[in-house]
């Protein structure tokens, strides 16, 4: 059967962030990616410079009206992730809604981007939108640390406190939580990110079960744009392949990351010299390069059953 998706999300005529670093892996691994661009920018804004235009709500909804009239729509999931308008957030929230009394089974994929490392870089007014409305059809999410605690009013010390996180996220929706990133301590180490996360399943006989891992990413030292969406795409779609085993579907998330990164920082190295720190340019991901890897990554981390 055809797997369809409704991406929601900025575009770039030059790189990798957003619509243009979900749409080919997915396409890849044989979805058909519709996509809705929510800004369409030259280049990510890590650049010296980058022109271009957003698109409204109202914008949004006329684009979305076409597709109605021609009854094309209908989808499996929908993908959403950065976006600074408050009623550009709450019209996603109509579609999704509209879109799920057409398919109860569709499922919603959101990446709450609210800011990172105790800073927001959108408007705080976008929070409670998240908060109140989105999270609760929302049912996959995919916050970092800072975003959960936005979240929940939560503040995380421990892998206690992350687990708790999610136990309120889930109440408040979403059925998988994956915390993509947080400022947790890996027993292998600080040169080694911690990703967390938790799905919730019915089992056949009707019975609930909870599985909880702990994912640990190598770091790298530098600063990639782009990488948080293709997580969530690449989430999307190895969920769909393991509906009922986060653990398989985090490896092979995390697996393609890292293939991906390891491409891109060894391209950029070359590119930049001896001795010189990467641009922005250099740094884009080397995403078609990486198409092997996408469609059957090595799986290089396992996650650990907590």
């Amino acid at each position: 059967m055809e797997c369809r998706v409704l991406s929601i999300q900025s575009h770039v005529v030059r790189g990798y962030v957003g619509n243009k670093s979900a749409t080919f892996p997915l396409q890849v691994l044989g979805f058909e990616v519709d996509s809705i661009n929510s800004v369409q920018f030259s280049n990510h804004t890590g650049y010296a410079h980058w022109k271009g235009q957003v698109l409204t709500a109202e914008e949004l909804n006329v684009l979305y009206e076409g597709i109605k009239l021609n009854n094309v729509n209908h989808y499996d999931y929908i993908l959403t992730g950065y976006t600074r308008d408050t009623s550009f957030l709450e019209t996603v929230v109509d579609i999704v809604q509209e879109l799920k009394r057409l398919n109860p089974k569709l499922v919603y994929v959101c990446d709450p981007v609210m800011g990172d490392q105790g800073s927001m870089y959108v408007p705080e007014n976008i929070l409670p939108v998240y908060r109140d409305q989105v999270v609760a059809v929302a049912d996959i999410l995919t916050p970092n640390q800072f975003e959960a605690e936005l979240l929940t009013g939560r503040t995380i010390s421990t892998e206690k406190d992350a687990l708790d996180v999610m136990e309120l996220l889930h109440q408040m929706g979403p059925d998988t939580v994956v915390l993509t990133s947080t400022d947790l301590t890996s027993p292998h180490g600080d040169q080694f990110l911690v990703a967390l996360g938790s799905q919730k399943m019915v089992r056949t006989d009707g019975s609930k079960s909870t599985q909880k891992i702990r994912i640990e990413m190598p770091k790298v030292d530098a600063v990639f744009v782009g990488t948080g969406d293709l997580f969530t795409a690449m989430l999307l779609a190895w969920s769909h392949h393991h509906p009922n085993d986060l653990k398989a579907a985090c490896e092979k998330t995390v697996s393609v990351l890292h293939h991906v990164i390891k491409r891109t920082i060894t391209y950029a190295n070359e590119m930049a010299g001896p001795g010189k720190r990467p641009n922005p340019a250099q740094l884009e991901l080397r995403m078609v390069q990486s198409k092997k890897d996408i469609e059957d990554p090595d799986i290089v981390v396992e996650a650990t059953i907590l």
